[in-house]
């Protein structure tokens, strides 16, 4: 049997395609704005047309992509508006995990999560951004799971795509890099304690900080637009 290190294998193709296309959108090897080439990602993955668009429904309708008849998928842009409607929703769900891991987390699990914080903590020591987040990431979904709610846990899977984008959208400043390790760190105290309530409260504001830093980000990528596009008009008299 022949491998390629791009081929998927055929169990769970369709969730395996998906997860493949998410993170290359979420990571920016497609910006907002880019049309996803049907046919390379089919040579890419080793796969035929009809798993490859059922992924891309799947994107679109987690609002990581645009489907357009005859035009085919484009990455979503990502507004200041589309940051305000998402991260309250997303605040408000992190908030009842953290409720909720309190009241079920385990020992076993507690452990797993002061693990993955200490070596964020060196990663950020060490200016280590990818490793980070990919940490950072991971302890969220450590207290969706410790939640044990799978209604819960679908909702938020449903919107962390879409988070992530922005959070890679964000190129966080030193100083609010070292706001949310600090953050981080009441989290595993919150969840050490069993207070739900304060969990609660320290992760929406953690996102609230979050969302905050992303639409400066999104305001500074359209004002260097903008500025490009002034800078590309002829002046009066030219011409």
């Amino acid at each position: 049997m022949i491998h390629d290190a791009g081929l998927i294998e055929r169990q769970s193709l369709h969730d395996t395609v998906t997860s493949r296309l998410r993170e290359m959108i979420v990571d920016g090897i497609y910006p907002p704005g880019s049309r996803l080439p049907e046919r390379v990602l089919c040579e890419t993955f080793g796969i035929s047309r009809t798993p490859l668009r059922e992924a891309l429904k799947v994107l679109a309708s987690e609002g990581l992509l645009e489907l357009t008849p005859n035009r085919g998928a484009r990455v979503a842009d990502l507004t200041a508006a589309d940051v305000d409607e998402l991260f309250p929703v997303m605040g408000a769900l992190e908030a009842l995990a953290g409720e909720l891991a309190c009241a079920y987390i385990t020992e076993t699990e507690l452990a797993e999560i002061r693990a993955l914080h200490y070596q964020m903590v060196l990663h950020h020591k060490r200016g280590e951004r990818p490793a980070y987040f990919e940490l950072n990431q991971q302890i969220h979904e450590n207290i969706q799971k410790a939640a044990r709610n799978p209604t819960l846990i679908a909702s938020y899977n449903n919107l962390s795509g879409r988070i992530r984008r922005a959070r890679y959208t964000a190129n966080i400043s030193t100083h609010r890099w070292a706001e949310a390790v600090n953050e981080h760190k009441e989290i595993l105290e919150a969840l050490d304690t069993r207070d739900g309530a304060r969990l609660a409260e320290i992760l929406k504001r953690h996102l609230r900080n979050k969302c905050e830093t992303v639409k400066t980000a999104l305001k500074e990528l359209e004002d260097t637009a903008a500025d490009r596009t002034d800078s590309s008009l002829p002046l009066m008299g030219e011409g």
